[in-house]
């Protein structure tokens, strides 16, 4: 089976689903009522779409544990996050798209995305390991570097981190966060512990700026190399 042998939207499914795999870890079950809200559909349709899913051995769904990935279904998977993270840096890199508008138009490229057109653009970007938001490019063997597990939320008061990785989905917030220059990469410090839900974090630049605990929770850090 070939992920181009699939509808469309069992690809948003597969791809969907080893997203939030790679965030809580590999076999980590999703709640169906999670799923439909990060496909934007209604409970009973996204019901349905699972049980079509699991009859094709795509996917396991376990009443009050939610839906999982077979070995199939992620390998399926692999292949339809390859071909959006690296449409997303090709469209920021060689085309000039800020990175809060890429998620939308990889969204609807990649469906119409051949394997030879995504190891051409792989080989034209020089194989790059990140995407714009800073999640891990699978390589054409289905490998890929592992996500940190840390979040910003859990930093310490004063602790100095990196940026690695940034939820794409919410264009407002990349924006805000472009407005203080951070960025996968860019060293941060967690000014003082949560007050009312909201996080105060400092720039390597002196720029200070909050987020709330819910998204500081989606961002992805890891520890500052104090050699570097």
């Amino acid at each position: 089976m070939h992920i181009s042998d699939l509808p469309e939207r069992t690809q948003d499914y597969l791809k969907v689903l080893w997203d939030y795999e790679e965030r809580h870890g590999e076999g980590t079950p999703m709640a169906l009522g999670e799923l439909a809200t990060a496909l934007q559909q209604k409970l009973p349709t996204a019901s349905e779409a699972v049980k079509r899913l699991a009859k094709q051995e795509l996917v396991v769904h376990e009443r009050y544990f939610g839906v999982g990935l077979t070995p199939t279904g992620r390998e399926l998977a692999v292949v339809m996050a390859r071909r959006h993270r690296l449409l997303e840096t090709f469209l920021v890199r060689t085309l000039g798209y800020s990175w809060d508008e890429v998620h939308a138009e990889a969204d609807a490229l990649e469906h119409a995305t051949s394997d030879r057109f995504v190891d051409a653009i792989d080989a034209h970007l020089g194989h790059p390991d990140r995407d714009p938001h800073g999640d891990p490019i699978p390589r054409a063997d289905g490998s890929s570097e592992p996500l940190s597990p840390q979040r910003l939320a859990q930093a310490e008061p004063g602790a100095e981190v990196i940026l690695e990785q940034v939820n794409d989905s919410d264009p407002e917030l990349l924006r805000y966060l472009d407005r203080f220059a951070v960025h996968p990469g860019s060293a941060l410090r967690v000014v003082a512990a949560p007050m009312a839900g909201l996080l105060e974090v400092e720039t390597s630049a002196g720029a200070t700026f909050t987020v709330a605990e819910g998204v500081a929770q989606e961002m992805v850090v890891r520890p500052a190399d104090k050699d570097s």
